[in-house]
């Protein structure tokens, strides 16, 4: 894990390439009616500070679009962070949004216990091995809802201060690239995505219930609110990602519109300040989720393992029959498989997207037509890239990419592998008194 930047020096980076600049006026005596406005519009806003919760609040359009998403989170009682500040999303032991959240937990245990109990017993009763790991998904599927307060309420605070980062990074974007950073369609998408997450935990639930034996519809009340969270977390996932990605193609476009006009020491140093908080920001995504998507990750591992065997179980012993019990399982590892995809591959986009428009832009640069100063920072800006690669990590235990996929399938084969061996034993040892007979 790399060690992070802290705030101030990116202040100082980016205020640094100022004074050059102004060094460089006063050098070539350069007189206050040469500046151009496009000089004097730069000066005004590098007087801007993203330190500054009230500037921060004017330039943060990534938590207006995606507030509602937080507000679910909320009312999930998953993420009990709030804006307590102009600029600021923190977290507190203290706070009503947490007071809501243990009480809200509380309630929702009673339920989980109570159907817990239930399904636990029934799994008891039950002698044959397909069966017992049939039954196994019914009660993982209530395994999430306790492990809220730690992957939940114990990474709130260094969630909140990802969220934070976001607003510092938006004023110090609009301090170098002169516009606002703009995510088009986003709030609506959100929208979309909120509505269709509780729609799809309602579908999938009652589909279970209708395909699956022993899933009483009054059984689905403790799993609701588990299942609305798995879906909203692969939606927290996907926003933050397309907010990492749109945000790296508006900061590539900008640099390379920005180089053609006027190619200088100071241009490039302060994007490469600015893109070196992007590459935080990709960073600190991963580290600040790690516990939430490494459990997240496992849970999705075992659900379809368990779905697929017991949809194979089912066509060694019956055929291709397709009755209700293989459609079932079938859907939920469909579902489960849709997850994890989604979550994977919103990461490999959008890694891609950070480093590419940028460095082609550096490349392109004729290095023979710039000053001595300028070709040091395009040396810079290039060895920063090299040194920061776009790795969404989970604290190291995993990067989360494509290749987690191909690691993930590998892994689940090897367990279908294990699992219908071991059937296959049974079912010999099963035909073994038969033939003595």
């Amino acid at each position: 894990m790399t060690m992070m930047i802290p705030d101030h020096l990116f202040e100082e980076g980016i205020n640094n390439s100022l004074l050059r600049n102004e060094m460089k006026n006063v050098q070539m005596n350069k007189s206050v009616y040469d500046k151009s406005q496009r000089d004097y519009e730069r000066e005004q806003r590098y007087l801007l500070s993203s330190q500054d919760g009230d500037i921060c609040e004017i330039h943060d359009q990534f938590y207006r679009d995606h507030k509602l998403l937080l507000v679910l989170f909320r009312a999930l009682a998953v993420m009990p962070i709030t804006r307590s500040r102009p600029g600021t999303i923190t977290f507190s032991w203290r706070s009503r949004a947490t007071a809501y959240a243990i009480f809200f937990y509380i309630v929702t245990t009673v339920i989980v216990l109570a159907v817990g109990y239930e399904r636990i017993m029934i799994l008891r009763s039950i002698k044959k091995f397909d069966d017992y790991i049939y039954s196994i998904l019914f009660v993982a599927f209530l395994v999430p809802h306790f492990w809220i307060p730690f992957v939940g309420w114990g990474v709130a605070q260094q969630v909140a201060i990802y969220k934070t980062s976001w607003g510092k990074f938006q004023v110090r974007y609009y301090r170098v690239t002169g516009q606002d950073l703009k995510f088009p369609n986003l709030k609506t998408t959100i929208v979309i995505i909120s509505i269709g997450c509780l729609l799809l935990a309602v579908c999938f639930l009652l589909s279970l219930c209708a395909l699956l034996d022993g899933f009483l519809l009054r059984h689905t009340t403790a799993y609701y609110h588990i299942i609305t969270m798995i879906n909203m977390n692969c939606a927290l996932w996907y926003i933050n990602c397309r907010g990492i990605k749109v945000a790296s193609q508006s900061l590539s476009e900008c640099f390379r519109r920005d180089v053609n006009i006027e190619c200088t020491a100071k241009l490039i140093s302060s994007y490469r300040y600015l893109w070196l908080n992007l590459s935080e920001l990709l960073q600190s995504l991963g580290n600040a989720y790690a516990r939430t998507y490494s459990t997240y990750c496992l849970f999705m591992f075992f659900n379809i393992t368990i779905a697929v065997y017991g949809a194979l179980s089912e066509i060694v012993d019956h055929g291709f029959g397709f009755s209700f019990k293989e459609m079932g399982l079938f859907v939920d590892a469909l579902y489960c498989s849709t997850l994890l995809f989604i979550f994977a591959d919103c990461s490999h986009k959008s890694t891609l997207k950070v480093a590419a428009g940028v460095q082609d832009t550096l490349l392109s640069i004729d290095v023979l037509s710039v000053d001595r100063p300028t070709q040091k920072e395009i040396d810079h800006f290039i060895q920063a890239i090299e040194m920061n690669p776009a790795v969404v990590s989970l604290k190291g235990y995993a990067h989360v990419n494509r290749e987690l996929l191909t690691s993930a399938i590998s892994m689940i084969a090897i367990y279908l592998i294990v699992l219908l061996q071991f059937k296959i034993s049974l079912l010999k040892t099963a035909d073994v008194p038969i033939a003595d007979a």
